[in-house]
């Protein structure tokens, strides 16, 4: 019975081996690590496979933005049929470092690397019918750029006991730069009590200022290409010497005011005291004037005593006369 068991067995082992057995497949080897490359250099992604080509073999290259999903790739060469066609916007600096890459070898040259190079790259190779796997490697590149110059700026109340942050930022830089601040010149830099530094961000905070946190500050931004920084100055004021100050000046200008008045009075009284007594405006008679008619007639009998005619008054004497005094006999 076991000798009739056994040749049954072994044929079922032998069909269930053949029928899990993958057969040939492709496989596609890239470097674990990221790559790195300084901008407007040349960046060799490699990547190498192993299959047995044919006239269905096929390789793709593609570009996959940070953040976005493979899915989401563009094109930047592929070899079929014997030949190279480049496309998108990389075609012209985008080559095979082997051409045919029919040898295993499928590394792609990018010349003149931008920042806009930055992502990951897929190495795709397909040889049907070896569909027992995807045949993918993927890459990460990183263009190195050294930092921009950056940008400094203050915010906060910058006066005694007060506050400050002074910010620094570069809009360009990879790996992203670190930033430090110093002060210059030779007053000490502010205990670390009274600063707070993040090197990631590029903030300092100064707190519990004084006079003698004024002065100038340097922020440099630095990463593995190189370095950049800025300058700043922040001048602390006390407001208690403000308040001062503009107490005296206060004073001052009361002073000159009343000054001012003191003088234009003493100037009117001056004056007042030059200007001419002017006539009584009221009736011009007086107490020992004559009457007009009085007089005229004192004045005829004078000239008649002598020895001259008497003029005969007027009609307008008289009436004078008569209004305002008795005639005379």
């Amino acid at each position: 019975m076991a000798r009739l068991l056994r040749p049954l067995l072994c044929g079922a082992l032998l069909g269930f081996i053949c029928m899990t057995d993958p057969g040939p497949a492709v496989e596609v080897h890239v470097p674990a690590e990221p790559l790195s490359a300084p901008v407007g250099k040349t960046a060799e992604l490699t990547c190498s496979y192993s299959t047995s080509v044919t006239d269905t073999f096929v390789l793709e290259w593609s570009f996959v933005q940070p953040g976005k999903p493979i899915s989401e790739s563009h094109p930047i060469l592929y070899f079929t049929s014997g030949h190279l066609y480049p496309t998108g916007s990389k075609a012209k600096r985008a080559s095979l470092l082997q051409n045919p890459p029919t040898a295993g070898v499928a590394t792609l040259k990018l010349t003149d690397v931008h920042p806009s190079d930055t992502g990951t790259y897929v190495c795709h190779v397909n040889n049907p019918p070896d569909f027992y796997t995807n045949g993918l490697g993927l890459i990460n590149l990183t263009v190195l750029v050294p930092p921009s110059n950056p940008s400094c700026s203050q915010t906060g109340q910058i006066s005694v006991g007060g506050s400050a942050a002074l910010r620094c930022t570069s809009s360009e830089g990879a790996p992203r730069p670190v930033y430090n601040w110093a002060r210059l010149g030779s007053s000490p830099t502010p205990s670390a009590g009274s600063m707070m530094q993040d090197e990631v961000s590029g903030q300092l905070i100064l707190t519990n200022l004084s006079l003698a946190s004024s002065g100038t500050y340097r922020c440099v931004a630095t990463n593995q290409m190189g370095s950049a920084s800025c300058e700043l100055t922040l001048s602390v004021t006390d407001p208690s010497k403000g308040r001062v100050a503009g107490a005296v000046i206060g004073a001052l200008l009361g002073v000159l005011f009343l000054s001012i008045a003191a003088f234009c009075l003493i100037r009117f009284q001056k004056d007042r005291k030059k200007r001419p007594t002017e006539a009584y405006g009221g009736s011009d008679l007086r107490e020992d004037a004559m009457a007009p008619g009085l007089s005229e007639q004192t004045s005829v009998r004078a000239d008649s005593s002598n020895g001259l005619l008497e003029r005969p008054p007027s009609a307008s004497t008289v009436t004078t006369s008569k209004s305002k005094l008795p005639m005379v006999v």
